[in-house]
């Protein structure tokens, strides 16, 4: 046999690989269009939030009186705005607002956002007083969502609508065309989303640790304008309208009061109550709006939303997780940057890369491997909440630092990428009238998911308490949170995974 046959099979799977790595980089490239990018503009703003990010965490730490189980419980309420956005939705959908149905709410919310930083610099910089630092951070962290929220029910609907239905003259596009695109520009806008993260954690560190924390967020006052400029540019193809259906607005409006009756009043279980509420709310609200749906695709999005619930609906540590990191490991305001940093880029990486594989692949198949490998890569955590560490860096010359890059790099990939098949399916099947609505109803839900996840932190932050420098119970705490991430996802996948298909 000649050299150049034993080669052959060699060359034609390099050369394979070769062109799957090069369609992987093209897809985001050859799928961009001149007119999505005044909508990624708003999806860049949302992830250059973080400019904040770092100042805000040291800030919390340092001057506030608030424990890592009070705030998993504002993490709960900051949460549930994500969880009504079916409110939104059917606003920004039917009710025009001085004539417009889109960039007046973009508006609207990036006012929102301003008057927030505004607070939070006000209560850093002690030149806002009519209430506690406390209480303004909690007040203001509910504004800045709110406006969040809203611009983000508005950047799906237009995701929709920036998409073309006709070739230039005139005539109309096939429908697989369409399809293809409306899941490319989800892809878009998680990379522009993730671009924003990256372009602003290194900044953030630097920030946070060179000025002080008011002027950090007079400084964040930038992102607002960015999305807001987005909307003034952005051109949209079609302007459906149809009237308000009043049985979703009242449905939201009125479990947007009670969810503001129990904050107010301080009810006993009351987030537990809201999230029961919200389940059957928004359950209700999808069964509703898909019942024009064929059958077999009600189904599909059913056993595909259960999974990713699943997936989304697990615990975290807390914040004495990031708090051990500084007053144990000696982590400050720059290196968490440097963190921040490296995992927007690795992000970023992953998601362009590996964007329209995951569009083709079956969800269940994503899920598990996400699930399996974000299990595996949390051995550097553990290391580091066990101390070994200490033993690394003395036998190995691995400290706690490099640790951490390894645990960042291993972990990053992981959210944005399980988004993406939702997302694709939600755009396909979106009802042209209903959009807004329709993005909101199934975010809502996934937001939804997100506030199991907090509660579950609350709970075993109440259960394994951990404070500022008190750390004893920490890794039990890590041990169980991880648990929970990876059987989770694993008992739905293993239920509902067969029907997906």
């Amino acid at each position: 046999m000649s050299t150049s046959n034993a080669n052959a099979p060699a060359a034609t799977l390099l050369e394979s690989v070769g062109e799957k790595l090069r369609a992987a980089i093209l897809a985001p490239l050859q799928a961009m269009r001149i007119a999505y990018v005044p909508l990624l503009m708003v999806y860049f703003a949302y992830g250059a939030m973080g400019l904040i990010a770092v100042a805000d965490s040291f800030w919390v730490k340092k001057s506030l009186s608030m424990t890592p189980a009070q705030l998993a419980q504002l993490s709960v309420w900051l949460t549930l705005p994500w969880a009504i956005k079916m409110v939104f939705g059917e606003l920004v959908d039917t009710v025009a607002f001085l004539g417009s149905r889109r960039r007046v709410y973009v508006f609207i919310g990036a006012g929102m956002i301003a008057v927030a930083l505004i607070m939070l610099a006000g209560a850093a910089g002690g030149w806002l007083t009519f209430a506690s630092a406390d209480r303004i951070y909690v007040t203001a962290s509910l504004l800045m969502v709110t406006g969040t929220v809203l611009q983000d029910v508005v950047a799906d609907a237009m995701s929709t609508e920036v998409v073309a239905r006709t070739h230039a003259d005139g005539t109309p596009r096939g429908q697989e065309q369409i399809d293809h695109d409306l899941g490319m520009v989800q892809v878009l806008g998680r990379l522009a989303l993730s671009a924003g993260v990256f372009s602003t954690a290194g900044l953030a560190g630097w920030l946070a640790q060179a000025l002080d924390y008011s002027t950090v967020f007079l400084i964040g006052l930038i992102i607002p304008v960015l999305s807001a400029s987005g909307a003034l540019l952005v051109r949209l193809e079609s302007g459906e309208s149809r009237p308000t259906d009043w049985r979703i607005l009242t449905a939201g409006l009125a479990f947007g009061a009670i969810v503001t009756g129990l904050l107010a009043g301080d009810a006993a279980y009351a987030q537990e109550i809201v999230f029961v509420i919200s389940f059957a709310v928004i359950v209700s609200m999808l069964v509703y709006l898909t019942r024009d749906i064929p059958l077999d695709t009600r189904k599909r999005i059913f056993f595909v939303a259960i999974i990713i619930f699943a997936f989304r609906a697990v615990p975290s540590v807390g914040e004495g997780y990031r708090w051990y990191m500084i007053d144990r490991l000696g982590f400050d305001e720059a290196f968490f940057g440097l963190l921040g940093q490296m995992s927007a880029a690795i992000a970023l990486i992953a998601t362009w890369l590996l964007s329209d594989t995951i569009t083709r692949r079956p969800v269940t198949s994503v899920l598990l491997a996400l699930t399996l490998i974000g299990g595996f890569m949390s051995i550097p955590d553990l290391i580091l909440v066990f101390g070994g560490y200490q033993w690394t860096e003395q036998h190995l010359g691995i400290g706690a630092r490099t640790i951490a890059f390894i645990d960042t790099a291993a972990q990053s990939p992981f959210s944005q990428l399980s988004m993406i098949p939702l997302l694709t399916l939600i755009a396909i099947y979106a009802p042209a009238s209903k959009r807004a609505i329709w993005f909101a109803l199934m975010a809502s839900l996934m937001n939804l998911a997100l506030v199991a996840g907090q509660l579950q932190t609350k709970f075993l932050n109440e259960l394994y308490v951990v404070g500022r420098g008190d750390y004893q119970l920490l890794p039990t705490l890590y041990v169980t949170a991880l648990i929970a991430q990876v059987a989770i996802p694993l008992v739905a996948i293993a239920v509902f995974g067969r029907r997906v298909r």
